[in-house]
């Protein structure tokens, strides 16, 4: 289906695949972005770490993250295959995944909301004209109230337990590249796992840990920036804010200033979600902080959270160059993230997605113009001969 976001592709090519899947993971996320904003102004402000901390307000932080956001997410990508009916069962059926769940059930609500939805379309196609009159409320009431239900069940029992096995191979992985002293290699595991929303996860289950441990023998570690670094995504925004799709370009400044400044990530893992290419420019930018990091042998005293620029300053440990180290690295992941974005980006040429079968059609109007002016060409000298 086309979004406003991203036009439906009309090649038959595995690009045009990919760009499909982005296109409705994309449709699912944008339109709820002002939900995403709200929570990560609510979290920014209200945590025991924010700017104006408030146990009471502090407390919808959880429901949201856990439960809002993923619901919107099933509720909308229910809405796209099957209208409000759709939409309906999409949201009971991502009931059935978030709850119980130890992580955001983002992904998972991208996949049973419209899953769910397209088996109600099935049904419905399938006693279409065979519903006798005046008993249609009915059928479509406890059509949708039966098919949602079972989606919510077999979420919870199925793909709820897969997305948290998933979460802990994600977890399992990042600590198998720290043993082994390859930590710049560690941004190939846990870029893609931040974007699919497992990155508290991974600081908190796995990095903060074993960051503690390295801090408390040498009074610092690198294991607190490798996740938390907010240059990465600074430059995944800024990306899209020169180059990327002009309708998305008036809502990056505010992302980017509560990503930067208020810490938090999530706001930036919905325009990777998008463009899912993107994803090389993140892992890029934190291959190369966490590379300075390591040899410039810097660290924070403890996990920066959120991870804002204000965040880094308060854990940054005294000496030079503690601070040349860290800020040097955190600045050239964004600038290498957004050098290798925009290049994603074709700079502005390749962020609108044009569609094949326009091109071809302009190539073919192109060559059959020439070929009509040869012919008049030839038919001119005839008749002057």
């Amino acid at each position: 289906m086309a979004t406003t976001y991203t036009p439906e592709p009309t090649g038959t090519g595995f690009r045009a695949h990919v760009q499909r899947v982005g296109g409705k993971m994309a449709g699912m996320v944008m339109p709820n972005i002002g939900a995403f904003i709200a929570w990560g102004l609510i979290t920014a402000l209200f945590i025991p770490t924010g700017w104006l901390p408030n146990k009471e307000l502090g407390e919808l932080v959880d429901p949201m993250i856990k439960f809002l956001l993923p619901l919107l997410i099933g509720y909308t990508g229910g809405r796209m295959v099957h209208g409000q009916r759709g939409a309906v069962v999409g949201a009971v059926a991502t009931a059935g995944i978030v709850v119980g769940a130890d992580v955001p059930m983002f992904l998972g609500a991208m996949i049973i909301g419209p899953l769910a939805a397209y088996l109600l379309k099935l049904f419905d196609g399938l006693v279409q004209d065979r519903v006798r009159t005046g008993f249609e409320m009915l059928v479509d009431n406890f059509s949708a109230g039966i098919i949602g239900g079972a989606m919510a069940v077999a979420g919870n029992r199925v793909i709820g337990p897969v997305m948290n096995t998933f979460s802990e191979w994600a977890g399992d992985g990042v600590s198998w590249l720290v043993d082994h002293d390859v930590l710049p290699l560690t941004s190939l595991l846990i870029e893609p796992a931040k974007v699919l929303f497992l990155n508290n996860a991974v600081n908190h289950g796995v990095l903060g840990p074993l960051g503690v441990q390295q801090a408390a023998e040498s009074g610092k570690s690198v294991l607190f920036m490798l996740e938390s670094n907010p240059g990465p995504g600074l430059g995944v925004l800024l990306a899209y804010w020169f180059f990327g799709p002009r309708r998305l370009r008036p809502s990056v400044p505010a992302a980017a200033i509560i990503h930067f400044f208020g810490g938090i990530h999530e706001i930036y893992f919905p325009y990777i979600l998008m463009k899912p290419r993107m994803i090389l420019a993140a892992m890029a930018g934190g291959m190369t902080g966490v590379a300075i990091f390591v040899a410039t042998g810097t660290g924070l005293v403890a996990t920066p959270s959120p991870g804002s620029i204000f965040a880094y300053l308060a854990q940054t440990p005294r000496g030079a160059g503690n601070w040349i180290g860290v800020y040097t690295g955190l600045l050239a992941s964004a600038a290498v993230s957004f050098g290798v974005g925009a290049a994603l980006l074709g700079f502005g040429r390749l962020a609108e997605p044009k569609e094949d079968g326009a091109e071809d059609e302009l190539k073919e109007a192109e060559k059959r113009t020439a070929e009509n002016k040869a012919a008049g060409g030839t038919a001119k000298e005839a008749a002057a001969s």
